[in-house]
């Protein structure tokens, strides 16, 4: 018996129609009709999810000469799969579009927090001012303070609002009939507007420089009109960034339920070896800048830290992976 004629008969047997096997497999219904009409035939991937399915060996489902099924009895000490219904789904869905768009504000939010004190400084700094400096620094600092604690406050409210479905990193599941077609429906109708705003985050932070520059060519020797387009940069740059943010919450929220890319049953196997990595650089990277600053009182120079940092995170996470995997 050939693997069509197996799966036509498991998937009978199994009382399932070609789409509720097709939404089990994360796949299409063409797929499963090739796969049953002898068209084409699944990857390893597939062809092990098959296995645990319909609880048969993978050497049935290949070997044409082995007609009868060889029933694989699950592990006591492995649990059962957790199931995402419907209603999970939406909800979850639901709670990541609101947080998206909290935690791109909030992020927003840091980015601005200096802006103020670039610009008091410089007032402070002109002689014809008459801002005292260390007024200036004050004022500047308070309103840094309250940026950064209103962004942490967004947040821990963010977190608060998704820590219920943490599940959903952490551990493999299933989902039931219908969910896996209605999150790649969404998925498709949303691609436009994330490649969209992939697009203007993209062009708004190489643009970014613009102002610094323009600023340098009026008159480098200007401080204020330098810290001004100094602070218009960390502006539009933040806008690019807020649109980076909230458009990649919504995409991950996609792929965390259909469990694809970082987001794969294999992947979350791993150990969190990454993830903690992930926490400590930029944990150290704020500690770097916020030590600087303070220490150099060079806020204007300083934001430099943070371009440095995110050149250097994909390698750092690289090198992360190579041990982690080394380890293993």
């Amino acid at each position: 018996m050939i693997f069509a004629d197996k799966l036509i008969m498991l998937r009978k047997k199994a009382g399932w129609s070609q789409e509720e096997l097709a939404d089990q497999m994360n796949v299409t219904r063409q797929s499963v009709s090739k796969w049953e009409g002898a068209q084409s035939i699944p990857d390893l991937e597939k062809m092990l999810r098959l296995s645990e399915l319909f609880g048969v060996s993978t050497d049935y489902l290949l070997k044409d000469d082995i007609e009868e099924a060889e029933p694989i009895a699950p592990s006591d000490d492995t649990p059962p799969l957790r199931r995402v219904s419907m209603e999970e789904a939406n909800a979850f869905l639901a709670v990541k579009a609101m947080t998206a768009k909290t935690i791109a504000y909030a992020a927003f939010l840091c980015i601005l927090s200096p802006i103020v004190l670039f610009i008091l400084s410089a007032i402070s700094e002109n002689k014809a001012g008459a801002l005292n400096e260390d007024v200036a620094a004050g004022i500047g600092m308070i309103v840094l303070i309250i940026f950064v604690a209103i962004a942490a406050a967004m947040f821990v409210s963010s977190g608060s609002k998704t820590s219920p479905f943490a599940y959903l990193d952490k551990e493999p599941f299933e989902t039931e009939y219908g969910v896996s077609g209605m999150v790649k429906e969404r998925k498709a109708h949303y691609k436009d507007q994330h490649t969209k705003s992939d697009i203007a985050g993209t062009c708004l932070c190489i643009t970014a420089f613009i102002p610094i520059f323009a600023g340098a060519i009026v008159d480098a020797d200007n401080g204020l009109l330098l810290t001004v387009m100094l602070s218009l940069s960390f502006f539009i740059a933040g806008v690019g960034v807020l649109c980076f943010i909230q458009t990649g919450i919504i995409w991950e929220s996609f792929e965390k339920l259909l469990q694809e890319g970082d987001h794969s049953k294999e992947n979350k196997k791993k150990s969190s070896v990454s993830a903690a990595v992930n926490t400590a650089y930029w944990v150290i990277a704020t500690a770097v800048y916020l030590g600087y600053s303070f220490w150099s009182n060079n806020w204007g120079l300083s934001w430099i830290i943070w371009v440095i940092a995110g050149v250097l995170f994909p390698a750092v996470i690289a090198i992360a992976g190579a041990f982690e995997k080394k380890s293993k």
